[in-house]
């Protein structure tokens, strides 16, 4: 992740949550406000209720791998939160990876202008 940074600031995630544009796919959430940066910051969110902490650094590591590997989709200068549905648990790459696609051809601050 070349032009990327981790949130790790509970008011940051909290006002992507609030203020933040988001589209949901089947495995994922996605939210993103712009944030006047010339890089983008990722947030990653996976609940404990989720599953264990085997499984949810598995998806985290999912969610990191689609994010790098489509990063220049990706407007720059944005603030980017992924949270994990029940759905990811058991869900595979490729799963993942057309779930965080879906979302960000729904979400218009997020996609990159052509």
């Amino acid at each position: 992740m070349k032009n990327t940074i981790s949130l790790k600031e509970n008011h940051e995630f909290r006002r992507l949550y609030h203020r933040g544009v988001s589209s949901a796919g089947r495995h994922l959430v996605l939210y993103c406000r712009k944030n006047r940066l010339g890089y983008n910051r990722l947030g990653l969110t996976v609940s404990a209720k989720l599953a264990g902490a085997v499984q949810r650094s598995r998806i985290k590591r999912l969610f990191r791998e689609a994010y790098r590997l489509h990063e220049d989709e990706f407007a720059v200068g944005v603030d980017l939160v992924l949270v994990a549905r029940s759905r990811a648990v058991g869900a595979t790459y490729l799963e993942i990876e057309k779930s965080l696609l879906r979302a960000l051809q729904e979400n218009k601050v997020a996609a990159a202008r052509s």
